[in-house]
């Protein structure tokens, strides 16, 4: 039974709208907004729950609406609560898909849970409902990772290495409030590490319903994680930064197709030079419409000559990831992710299994800690070595094309505390880099410092978490013990 809230509401979306109120135009593009809010909702719901619950941990539909479905895209927001919803689960329990309901004359949404490696993906506007049967069993390559998950509602400390827990403690307390700006933060979390890679310790605190366990989606920090299995494909020598993306395009060499000169590099550093309609690609189709990477994200036109000008899009992300696409069918994400024990991280895909690394990754304030922690290690991990040497440097060298109108450098899939021209920020080390997500996700990187740390949040719209004053205080907090 599909659940409305509220029904009456649910009822006046579903009603066609008067034919006397809005243009030819404006009718297509409010069915198309509601189709997109469903396709978000289905997929929000679907992912928070089943991942969760893969964790080991739960989490719940009022939860997910509180947090997840409210303050996004203004478009969307006066639409997604009240569509009307179910969560399809298998004999077993596990959630098998998501439906929402958005047209009377259209199949609801759907996204579809595969299992514990790839976790959910939303299918195409008008997919039948009965496409992803619950009463099939699951085909599982690998059982669900044995969790435990933390119920801490404020802080887990470990032993701090010397650092001052008081001072510590109220920086991070002042992350859930109005301190650092009007965000909605769900975690925060410091890890420090010697210089042997070893863990020295470490402090978080979550917010009520969340905690060490609890998946939320990464956004564009999965940008740092595509530039990260770039590397370890380097690693493996298939690969170079300095190979084409391999679009193949019309007729390869200068007097061809100019987008054949596209490489890895320009991709990771958002210079491909190719159109984006909106800023950073909003990709919403792929997204929340249910088409694929190599329908959304590969065929744009080149408007700039390659690795000449900065413009920040999802697509030259995707685009870096499907250059290692065959690298990927035999190293899929997961491995890496059981190599690091990231074991409450989930990389999900469009509908014909390809990553959607440029957002859609679930992972918890304590995996992606260990994502920075790789990275203190110059790619090291339990003395084996998984990025190139040197692969940090690379990453956090705003070497290429800038972005304009911010103090931020870009690297390659990470930004920069730091631009060509020098370091804005007062009290951040010059060497500090930083994956940066939609709705207030952070990771902040301090080589010099051996420090990890982490922000998790679900800005609204319109609000904004101060990254930066926030890392200046918790440097200063671990100077002063």
């Amino acid at each position: 039974m599909k659940m409305l809230l509220p029904a009456a509401a649910a009822a006046a979306l579903l009603a066609p709208i008067s034919a006397t109120a809005q243009s030819p135009q404006d009718r297509l593009d409010s069915r198309y907004e509601r189709a997109l809010a469903a396709g978000y909702k289905a997929l929000m719901l679907c992912s928070a729950i089943a991942v969760a619950e893969r964790n080991g941990t739960t989490r719940t539909p009022d939860s997910v609406h509180e947090w997840e479905l409210s303050g996004i895209y203004p478009a969307l927001d006066p639409i997604i609560r009240d569509l009307p919803y179910e969560i399809v689960r298998r004999p077993t329990g596990q959630v098998a898909h998501v439906e929402v309901g958005w047209a009377e004359d259209m199949p609801d949404r759907i996204a579809a849970y595969y299992g514990a490696q790839t976790g959910c993906s939303v299918l195409p506007i008008g997919a039948p409902e009965d496409i992803s049967n619950p009463e099939l069993p699951l085909q599982e390559s690998a059982g669900e990772p044995e969790a435990e998950g933390h119920t801490i509602a404020l802080d887990e400390a470990a032993p701090s290495g010397g650092a001052s827990d008081s001072a510590l403690g109220e920086v991070l307390g002042q992350a859930f409030g109005g301190t650092y700006g009007e965000g909605r933060t769900t975690a925060v979390l410091v890890r420090r590490v010697g210089d042997d890679g070893t863990r020295l310790g470490q402090r978080a605190r979550y917010a009520p319903g969340f905690d060490a366990a609890t998946p939320q989606r990464t956004w564009s920090v999965a940008k740092s994680i595509a530039a990260t299995f770039v590397g370890a494909a380097v690693l493996s020598g298939e690969h170079d930064v300095s190979d084409p993306v391999g679009l193949n395009y019309w007729r390869a060499g200068a007097e061809g197709d100019p987008r054949n000169a596209i490489t890895i590099d320009h991709a990771l550093r958002m210079a491909t030079g190719r159109y984006s309609d909106t800023p950073g690609n909003r990709t919403d189709p792929l997204y929340w419409g249910g088409t694929t990477v190599d329908e959304r994200a590969a065929n744009w036109p080149v408007i700039h000559r390659p690795g000449t000008v900065y413009r920040y899009a999802n697509n030259d992300t995707l685009m870096a990831v499907k250059a290692i696409d065959r690298w990927l069918t035999y190293y899929p994400p997961h491995e890496l992710f059981e190599q690091l024990g990231m074991e409450h991280t989930v990389a999900e895909t469009d509908i014909r299994g390809n990553y959607v690394l440029s957002s859609q990754v679930w992972s918890t304030a304590e995996d992606l800690a260990t994502l920075g922690q790789l990275y203190l290690s110059d790619g090291v991990w339990n003395g084996k070595r998984l990025l190139p040497e040197g692969w940090r440097d690379y990453v956090s060298d705003p070497s290429g094309p800038q972005p304009v109108g911010t103090d931020w450098g870009y690297g390659a899939g990470w930004w920069t505390f730091r631009r060509p021209e020098g370091n804005a920020f007062e009290g951040i080390p010059d060497d500090a880099f930083a994956a940066r997500g939609n709705r207030g996700q952070y990771v902040v990187v301090v080589p010099s410092r051996n420090v990890v740390i982490v922000r998790r949040g679900e800005d609204r719209v319109g609000t904004r978490f101060d990254i930066a004053a926030f890392t200046r205080d918790v440097l200063e907090a671990l100077e002063g013990a």
